[in-house]
């Protein structure tokens, strides 16, 4: 009997748009239908849980993280190994890296991008936007995003580009990028063909692939011919990012099959975390309110709701049933906006979720990430908080200035976002006497600033905080 596995699946995730969420976490349903690990688990940089609290929500001591990112780059060798206490940096070798973190063996690979098999991913979107393509008059430009941060970034978009041009599949083949030369708005000097199908080599739909992409090659939708074109008309065809292929699903579960050590499957219950819930279960078969949730038992099942919600008639409530209904459910606040840091006061009203106990285990994971058993931890005076300095330490690239940040100016921000959070910021001293498990729903610990506020304090420091696109959450 094998043991028991968890898989990470890693996004960038955003401040500002939901959307770019959205490709992991499908990826993660498809791959939890398929019952070949126990969970199933979407961790973000820019969102939660966060990269420092998802090896916290793993319920085995069997864990392989897998970067859903499109090439090898910064995000790749450095953040999130760094976020995750891998103690690696640089490029990942080909059977990935294995540590023991906490008591728990974490596998780490490389981004599914690279694996061999997303060239048939490139050409399945091709023929999706072009079914009845002649190699005889139908070029393809692949097109990755580029950046002069990292020189491995537009290696696997020229090494595609390289394998279909060998194989004769198109008449020409072209990698054109975004951030770096040869740049896509070039694209009418360099392909001669009349008719051209462009791949985005992206992980995900999102403000590139829907418009500035668009806006650079001139297109007005998923066909457009360009008539007073010097060598003839043109028509171009536009395919759909490689990121969102349900083919991708197969990829990352080679990756974590082929990860360093995956076959020596030995993980067990992660004795803690499994604490952590038990206790939580243990409130919520009394009843339970939890931040703005209130959790009524109810003839086996949970009722959730909101707390503001509490009395109204369920006829007037969505009723959702499953724990996936519940995290799309509340993505946005009741203004439409995403919602990025799950204890802002912000949770929308309006539904009810009828869950059974593993269910309702799932579905808090997806409304407080990493709550529950940081809490816990807390209770049982093991939560160690990261001060402001340390964090700051810690930061790399275009974040590294906020280590410039005086007090004054963490303070100012801190204050005007950490005022509308459930959370007490144990990072800055502040102390919490009594959580939701003693009967206090607002007690949960802050143990580190969150990435809104890394972010902030660096629009603070660099003086563009407040200014009209000078947010970056």
């Amino acid at each position: 009997m094998r043991g028991m596995r968890s898989l990470i699946l890693i996004g960038h995730g955003s401040h500002l748009n939901g959307e770019s969420a959205v490709a992991v976490y499908r990826y993660a349903d498809l791959i939890r239908e398929r019952g070949l690990y126990d969970e199933v688990i979407e961790g973000y940089w820019k969102e939660e849980p966060s990269l420092r609290q998802v090896l916290k929500t793993t319920s085995s001591t069997d864990v392989t993280v897998i970067p859903m990112f499109i090439s090898e780059g910064y995000f790749t060798e450095v953040v999130i190994p760094r976020e995750l206490g891998l103690g690696h940096q640089g490029p990942v070798p080909a059977g990935g890296v294995a540590r023991v973190i906490g008591g728990r063996t974490v596998r780490y690979t490389l981004p599914y991008g690279v694996h061999p098999s997303m060239t048939d991913v490139i050409l399945a979107r091709a023929r999706e936007a072009l079914p009845d393509y002649d190699p005889q008059d139908t070029a393809l430009i692949v097109l990755g995003h580029g950046t002069t941060r990292n020189e491995n970034s537009n290696k696997i978009v020229y090494h595609n580009a390289q394998l279909i041009r060998d194989a004769g599949h198109f008449a020409q083949v072209e990698a054109l990028f975004l951030d770096e030369d040869p740049k896509v708005g070039t694209w009418p000097d360099v392909i001669t063909a009349p008719r051209v199908v462009v791949v985005p080599f992206f992980a995900s739909e999102g403000w590139h692939t829907l418009e500035t992409i668009p806006e650079d090659m001139g297109l007005t939708g998923d066909v457009t011919v360009f008539a007073d074109h010097a060598g003839g008309p043109q028509t171009v065809y536009y395919a759909k990012p490689v990121g969102t292929h349900p083919t991708v699903a197969d990829v990352i579960l080679h990756l974590a099959e082929e990860a360093s050590g995956s076959l020596a499957q030995d993980g067990d219950v992660e004795r803690g975390h499994e604490h952590a819930w038990q206790a939580l279960l243990d409130r919520a078969r009394r009843g339970l309110r939890l931040g703005e949730l209130l959790i009524t038992p109810d003839s086996g099942v949970y009722e959730i709701r909101h707390t503001l919600d509490e009395g109204r008639p369920s006829s007037e409530l969505r009723t959702l049933v499953t724990p996936e209904g519940v995290r799309d459910s509340i993505r946005h606040d009741d203004g439409g906006d995403h919602r990025p840091v799950h204890t802002l006061r912000n949770l929308p009203r309006g539904w009810r979720a009828v869950l059974s106990e593993p269910d309702l285990r799932r579905t808090l994971h997806y409304v407080y990430p990493a709550v529950v058993e940081e809490t816990y931890a807390h209770t049982c005076h093991t939560l160690r908080a990261t001060p402001w300095p340390t964090t700051a330490r810690r930061q790399t690239g275009i974040y590294a200035k906020v280590q410039k940040a005086t007090p004054e100016q963490v303070e100012h921000v801190a204050g005007d976002i950490c005022k509308s959070c459930l959370r007490t910021r144990l990072w800055a001293g502040e102390k919490l006497a009594h959580t939701f498990f003693d009967g206090v729903p607002g007690g949960i610990p802050c143990a580190e600033a969150c990435t809104v506020i890394v972010a902030e304090v660096r629009e603070e420091v660099s003086g563009k905080r407040g200014q009209a696109g000078g947010h970056s959450h």
